[in-house]
């Protein structure tokens, strides 16, 4: 109870209950009676708060699962046999979460079926350790980490699978506007062995509600937030004396809420921290509200790199999204442009990131300009520029187009010309001889 935060019997286990699920008639009731005992385990303790409801989805009792007991415990059981056969190995030691992967990619295929966007449930692993490493960057430790829209944790377990845990010192936090997803980040902790006093997620609307005013500054924040969604902006007027919002002027707009979660990120984060946010590449060259915000943060000085994409990295939407990293602790007024929409490697339906990380990381840690690539620009160019903040504005991209020798060409097409005048008189004369 002390380590961990709840307690399991050892009849309850996994392992023990798997091996009878076959001949167990009463599987379905004992699944939903174990789910309840490790929730009940931690009532009166401090970790109370992280289990509580913690299997709320859990309904092993469901007419969803069959009409008749028998065939609710056949599939029940299918399912744990189903995974006590897979080989977990070790998190640390593999690319992937295997948990949190087959959750996140079941959810985004079911989305993109629904006709939403799957990517606003699932943040690849490849794309997670590029954020996570972005916004680690040069930090021997961190205080905590935090993800404002941290669906079922994976950019916050990027950072403790790449990072020592000693450098993360008082833990991660998120919040999670979706139950379900809530349940399954805090199951998450738990599976990856981060303790309940080394983490706090909680569930409601970040914009509106948000958690942990009395917990930051963070030094660390990672977060890939929906994209352009609606949320209540200018309709409450309150919302601009927010002091996350106050300090702009002005909301985001009501139909696209990508630079609210900017703005809620930037005043989260500490004085030496750094964030690393997922963007929609639409707010970086828009015009009206997004304007005025993106020259609040050229102004201040707080955007450190912004950094292109390839498309189709993530599942349920083939988008070519833009990295937004910024701090509060810059020492030159320049804003850093990395174009990496030719980084990746075509693997089945989508793209992945391999090699290309530490090809991203290299530039910006050195932030030194590379033809086709990297440049950085100084603040007031930017301001010239109408604050436009797109990477292809200051980046030029390579030409790919064959080089044409014109002389070389002109050479070609007369020699052609020739072969084509003997021919014409050889056609010429071979009629002439027909009609004789």
């Amino acid at each position: 109870m002390k380590t961990k935060g709840y307690f399991i019997y050892p009849s309850q286990l996994f392992e023990n209950v798997q091996k009878n699920a076959n001949t167990n008639p009463n599987l379905n009731t004992d699944l939903a009676t174990i789910f309840s005992a490790i929730e009940s385990s931690a009532t009166g303790y401090p970790s109370e708060d992280d289990i509580k409801g913690l299997f709320a989805d859990f309904d092993t009792t469901s007419n969803r699962l069959g009409n008749t007991v028998k065939d609710k415990n056949t599939r029940l059981a299918a399912v744990l046999k189903g995974v006590a056969g897979l080989n977990f190995g070790d998190f640390q030691e593999n690319q992937i979460d295997l948990f949190g992967d087959a959750y996140e990619f079941l959810i985004s295929n079911y989305a993109a079926n629904a006709g939403k966007s799957g990517g606003k449930f699932f943040t690849p692993q490849h794309v997670s350790k590029l954020i996570a490493q972005l916004a680690m960057h040069k930090q021997d430790k961190v205080n905590k980490i935090y993800d404002p829209a941290c669906g079922s944790g994976s950019l916050l377990l990027q950072a403790k699978k790449h990072f020592d845990n000693h450098i993360i010192e008082d833990g991660f936090f998120g919040q999670e506007i979706n139950h379900t997803t809530y349940n399954l980040a805090r199951m998450n902790m738990f599976l990856h062995n981060i303790n309940y006093d080394k983490f706090k997620i909680a569930l409601g609307n970040t914009l509106l509600e948000p958690h942990f005013r009395d917990e930051k500054p963070f030094d660390a924040i990672v977060s890939n937030p929906p994209y352009s969604v609606n949320w209540i902006g200018s309709d409450d007027p309150t919302l601009i004396n927010d002091e996350r919002f106050a300090p702009a002027g002005i909301l985001a707009p009501k139909s696209k809420a990508d630079f609210a979660f900017v703005l809620h990120a930037l005043s989260y984060l500490s004085s030496k921290g750094r964030a690393a946010i997922v963007c929609f590449p639409g707010i970086f060259y828009r015009g009206g509200a997004e304007q005025k915000i993106r020259q609040y943060l050229i102004d201040n000085n707080f955007i450190e790199t912004i950094i292109s994409l390839a498309p189709n990295l993530f599942y349920g939407t083939t988008i070519a999204v833009n990295i937004l990293v910024f701090s509060k602790h810059k020492t030159d007024t320049k804003t850093q442009f990395i174009d990496a929409s030719g980084l990746f490697k075509k693997e089945t339906n989508n793209n992945i990131l391999t090699k290309h990380i530490a090809q991203v990381m290299e530039v910006f840690n050195t932030k030194v300009d590379v033809d086709h690539f990297a440049k950085s620009i100084d603040l007031d160019i930017i301001s010239q520029n109408d604050y436009n903040l797109s990477v292809s504005s200051y980046v030029e991209t390579k030409d790919t187009r064959e080089v044409i020798d014109i002389t070389k060409l002109n050479e070609e097409i007369k020699t052609t010309v020739s072969k084509i005048d003997r021919l014409r008189k050889d056609i010429d004369a071979i009629i002439a001889e027909i009609e004789a």
